[in-house]
């Protein structure tokens, strides 16, 4: 009866009814507008780490991360080229108007630089190269008189070869001795068995090999060899105290006739202690010491240096002794 007395309201239209609706839900279930972007922003950032992006403004530190691991990979790939650029250079061949010297051997030439310079320079001065055979032959016609006497001679020269031992093979230990005589042929060649253990064989310079020395003759026996050809003559030598050191021997000075020592030949090449290799390049004309040393091979080229000037350095010599022997004489004893 309450219900049938009670004024009813007016209906609405159904299309307004969901307008109603509409508006009302917009009112309460909508976040405010500070919530509205952290909401946002949230779901960015697991968005982010979904993806493995991050948005620069939001994530300072790894932004940075990200730029240098960039950085990173662009210095890599800027240091591989140039690296690739480096070797192309090395690696390019020279041309001839790159090789601008022209007083240069040119097998020294390709010792320091390579074969391609040197064949360059062959190529412009007209000079063929020759193989380590030939050489060696057209040396040895220079450095050794035919059909000449064989044995012992009143001069004689000496060189001998050192292998290294002891820790990383810096001390000295004879490993061949070889003797010429004053023609230049070969009159005593034996190689020496190592009384301590080779760490360092030097075959580069000196040419020795295991092989050469495992079957060689003992210390000893060579030295005591080698001391009686010596004695009573006059000994050739190129740094010639280096040899009668490894030798254990001594001989007299007024016998011993050094190569380096010679002021003559120093002044020729200009320099205090000249190497044979070059004494014999200047002087000789003479190319030694191409690679591998022979023992052989040096005492016949110091043998050459002495005939050459055996003359005026032994009249040099006499004059001198006479001259010494002249001032001790004319010397009185004190009172």
């Amino acid at each position: 009866e309450e219900n049938s007395n009670a004024k009813k309201l007016p209906s609405l239209p159904v299309k307004e009814s969901h307008k109603v609706a509409q508006s009302i839900n917009e009112h309460t279930q909508k976040p405010a507008g500070k919530d509205l972007n952290k909401s946002f922003n949230r779901g960015k950032l697991q968005k982010s780490k979904l993806t493995g992006t991050v948005q620069s403004g939001n994530h300072p530190k790894q932004h940075k991360t990200e730029k240098r691991m960039m950085n990173d990979e662009e210095g890599g790939r800027k240091k591989e080229k140039d690296k690739k650029k480096k070797f192309e250079e090395l690696e390019k061949k020279p041309t001839e108007a790159e090789i601008w010297f022209d007083d240069v051997d040119p097998d020294d030439i390709e010792a320091a630089v390579g074969s391609e310079a040197a064949d360059i320079m062959r190529k412009r001065t007209g000079v063929t190269k020759t193989d380590a055979k030939d050489t060696q032959q057209s040396t040895e016609m220079l450095l050794v008189k035919k059909s000449t006497c064989d044995g012992l001679t009143r001069a004689v020269a000496m060189d001998c070869e050192m292998v290294g031992v002891g820790p990383g093979g810096e001390e000295s230990m004879l490993a061949r001795v070889s003797i010429v005589n004053y023609f230049g042929k070969c009159v005593y060649d034996k190689y020496v068995k190592s009384t301590q253990k080779v760490t360092d064989y030097r075959t580069a310079v000196s040419g020795i090999r295991p092989a050469d020395i495992q079957h060689g003759e003992s210390f000893k026996t060579v030295q005591q060899e080698v001391a009686k050809i010596l004695e009573g003559r006059i000994l050739v030598g190129h740094a010639i105290h280096n040899d009668l050191k490894i030798l254990l021997l001594d001989h007299p000075k007024r016998n011993t006739r050094d190569t380096q020592k010679y002021k003559p030949f120093k002044t020729i090449v200009k320099s205090g202690r000249p190497s044979l290799r070059v004494l014999c390049r200047e002087i000789l004309n003479v190319k030694v010491q191409q690679g591998e040393h022979s023992s052989v091979q040096d005492a016949q080229a110091t043998m050459r240096l002495y005939t050459l000037v055996k003359k005026k350095w032994e009249t040099e010599l006499k004059a001198s002794r006479t001259q010494n022997m002249d001032q001790k004489s004319s010397c009185k004893p004190k009172p």
